[in-house]
Formats: structure tokens, sequence, C-alpha cells
């Protein structure tokens, strides 16, 4: 099978704007971590105790004027709580129906309106800020509601557009945009804020994301079949290679699926990661500022930094797992099983010691930095399993149908909201030792599971009736 150039070709174009519209969700996601710290009355969440041991107020060599126009409200921890998880109200309930409805509905639809749904509401932030708190949590939960299908979505167009050998490599551009959108958003939202007005932060970055949407309805279509300019030489070569890997067989062995101890592997670890993940993503702008004492322009750079440390991590990482399988004969599953105990571990043992250094700047700031950073490993241990396990367009389908279990996002829904109303209202780093000690040891029982019964090896109920790709 003759392979077709990469540059220009219609998969490329489609990864490349699947990377953009993931940078817009996580942008979209991360925003109001940072916005709410300029949108809430100074000290108010400190107002419950007068006496906590917080660190002294951090000295600033920045010298403009920042601007001040923005409205405050009086929202205490508990309410902030609530605010930061109310996104996952709504994200966690399209996970599931989000395979099925790509399979209807078809991907691109489901995907382009997921965000464009997404960045309607994220444009709909300020007014519902002024008109109460309820209407703010209404509107982040749709928002959730819009992203939750986006990941089902995406893989449901790769089963019908990545070759077998070039899934990884597309699929990791995509998703890519995951991070960096990230790493960008946290300081970028922090100069708006700090130059600004609160309120542009989610003017621009909703706009980005109606402007992404004309260009994905415009250029990107379900199958090669439908793509209006593909080249016949690309569309044979993707449908040649695709023709192979599903067999007459529609069922699905749901009792196997469920009873697989190395499918369950994969899913505590992603439960066990997603907490530590999204407990930092959604709550160390907070941190930095009540704790740290940032600023809002200092805390997202610094905010920012671990998540390119972790983007950076992801991409080493995977040229290193594929060097060890390949050069040093080193077994899949012990590669899986490795990257994972680092991935997992050493950002727990990090993320406890950032929690005992008390106001030590720059080594709470370092060790926040390695926890996450390590945590990259993880995309070669247990994120890129389920492709040892159930391999090609099985993968893909098997996912999408499970709603993506995988990406179990019960983690987020519990830790955004649950954990910031009921321990750290407060805003002590005694309390917050105790989110991160709460974090670190999911983190390490998740890592264990994973080392007791993951696998690398195909399993039965994904091969049954399958045609396996020979590489």
């Amino acid at each position: 099978l003759v392979s077709v150039p990469a540059c220009c070709s219609a998969r490329y174009n489609l990864a490349l704007l699947a990377f953009f519209g993931f940078f817009l969700l996580y942008a979209l996601r991360v925003n109001l971590s940072v916005a709410l710290v300029d949108m809430v009355e100074p000290n108010t969440s400190l107002a419950k105790n007068a006496t906590s041991n917080v660190c002294p107020e951090h000295s600033s060599t920045i010298n403009v004027p920042r601007n001040t126009t923005g409205e405050k409200y009086s929202w205490d921890a508990d309410t902030q709580g609530w605010i930061l998880g109310s996104f996952f109200y709504g994200y966690i309930i399209t996970q599931i129906p989000g395979g099925y409805l790509a399979s209807k509905i078809g991907g691109k639809l489901l995907l382009g309106f997921g965000i464009f749904g997404t960045s309607v509401f994220t444009l709909l932030t300020p007014l519902a800020a002024n008109l109460g708190v309820g209407y703010l949590i209404a509107v982040r939960a749709l928002e959730g509601l819009g992203e939750g299908v986006t990941f089902p979505a995406m893989h449901s167009m790769w089963s019908s557009w990545a070759p077998p050998l070039e899934r990884s490599k597309l699929l990791s551009i995509s998703y890519a945009g995951a991070q960096l959108g990230t790493v960008v958003s946290l300081p970028l939202s922090g100069l708006i804020c700090y130059y600004m007005n609160w309120v542009y932060v989610f003017y621009i970055f909703g706009a980005l994301g109606i402007l992404w949407f004309f260009f994905w309805m415009w250029l990107v279509s379900d199958t090669p079949e439908t793509h209006r300019s593909i080249s016949y030489a690309e569309r044979e070569y993707i449908l040649s290679s695709l023709k192979d890997q599903l067999s007459t067989q529609k069922s699905v062995p749901w009792r196997p699926i469920l009873e697989s101890l190395p499918l369950w592997a994969i899913v505590v670890a992603h439960f066990s990661y997603n907490w530590t993940f999204y407990t930092l993503l959604t709550l160390l702008p907070t941190y930095m500022k009540e704790i740290l004492r940032f600023d809002a322009q200092e805390n997202g750079f610094l905010s920012a930094l671990p998540y390119f440390g972790c983007w950076l991590c992801i991409i080493l990482s995977g040229q290193i797992a594929d060097y060890l399988r390949e050069k040093q004969n080193m077994s899949t599953v012990c590669v899986r099983k490795c990257f994972t105990l680092i991935g997992m571990i050493g950002p727990a043992v990090f993320l406890v010691a950032a929690g005992f250094i008390g106001c030590n700047y720059a080594l709470a700031v370092a060790f926040v930095t390695i926890s996450t950073t390590l945590g990259g490993f993880c995309t070669s241990g247990y994120s890129i399993n389920h492709l040892d396990i159930a391999p090609s367009h099985y993968y893909c389908y098997l996912m999408a149908e499970l709603g993506y279990l995988c990406r179990f996002e019960l983690p987020p829904f519990l830790c955004a909201s649950q954990i910031s109303l009921c321990v750290f209202v407060v805003n002590t780093v005694g309390e917050w030792q105790t989110v991160f000690y709460i974090a670190a040891s999911i983190n390490l029982f998740g890592a264990i599971f994973f080392a007791l019964f993951a696998s690398g090896e195909v399993q039965d109920w994904a091969v049954s009736g399958y045609h396996l790709h020979r590489n």
C-alpha cells in the first residue's frame, strides 16, 4: 500500500483543525479559573477565618497600573466551589451518549456544534454573572454539555479518516491542542484581566470559538468519500487501509468488555489521574492567589507553567516509549506499566511535597510544575493502552460506544466542587495540604491497580470476529 504525502492532505488538514478545536475547548474550559480571581471581591473567600495561616503578600516588580473596572461579586469560597464545579455537571452527562450521537448524526456536526454551543454560552458568561450566581452556574453547566460530546465525536471521525499506520500521529496532533490550550489560555487570561477587564476573557475566547466553527463546517467532512476537495489518491489510500479493519460482526460483546480487568485497569488509572489533573487545572489559580499571593498577571503565567511542562513531557515520553519497545525490546506491558507508575506516583510525591514547603514561593511553583510535568508520562502509559488491548478500528468504536469510558469525568465533578466546598473553605496552607493528600492518595491507588491488572496483549473480546491489522 503506497502512502500519500502528508503535506496539504485532507487528513492532516482535519488533524490541524481538530488541534485548534481542542485548543479552544480547553481555553474555554479553564478561562473562568483565572477570571474568577478578578471577579471576586478581595479577601471574600478568607472572611470566614481572619486568623488563617496565609502567606504574606508577594512582592511584585510589575508597575503597570492594572484595570479595575470589572464588576466584583461577594462570592464566598462555597459559592466559588460550586461555580468552578458547575462545568462538570453538564460535562459528565453527555460523555456516555456522545458516542451514540456521533454514530447517528456524524462526528463533524457533533464536534462542531459542541464547540459552537460552548462558545455561545461563554459569550453569555458576563451577563449571567450580573444576573446572579444561579444563572452563572447554569451557563457553565450548559458549556459542559457542549464539551462533553467532543472526544467521542473526534474518535468517531478518526475511525473513518486515520490509516492504521498513521493513527497515532494524527490523534496526537489533534489532542495536543488540549494541553497547549491550557498553556496559552491561563497566562493570556491573566493578562486580559490585568490590562483590560475580566469580561473580555469570555468575549475573546468565545468569539474565537465561533470563528473556528465556520472553518470547521466549511473544510471538514465526516468521511473521505464525502470530502469535496480530497485527491483521488488520498481517498483510495485511506479507504484501502481501512477496508480490513472491521468484520461483518456488528454486535458489541458487552459482558466480556465489562468483565475485562485490563480495561478496568485503564478506567481506574484514568479516573485517578483525572482527579489530580482537574484539581490543579480548576483550582491552581485560586491556590496561587489566596495562598501564595501572586497577582493575576503572575498567576496566569505560573499557572500555565505546569501544563507547558506536561505538554513537553507528552512529546518526549512518546519518543522514549517507542524507542524502548523497538530498540531495547521491552515488552509493551512493561513500558505501559513503567510509564504509568512514573506518571502517577511521581506527581503524587511532588504534590504532597508542595503542601509541606509552606510559603516558599519558588519551591511551591517548582514542585507543582514537576508534579504536573511527570503526569505527561501517562500518555505513553495507560492512556495509549487502549490501542494495545483493543487495536485498530475496534478501539475507536469501543471508546465511542462506551461514551469514552476511559476518560470517565466523575473525578472533576467531585474534586472541583465538593472538595473545594468541604475542605478548603478557610483557605489555609493546612487545608490545602488535605486537598493535595487526597489527590496524591487517589493517584497512588490508580497506579497500583494498573500495575497489577494491566495487559499489553490484545484481548479475546477485541478480536473475536475482527481482522487484525498486520504491520
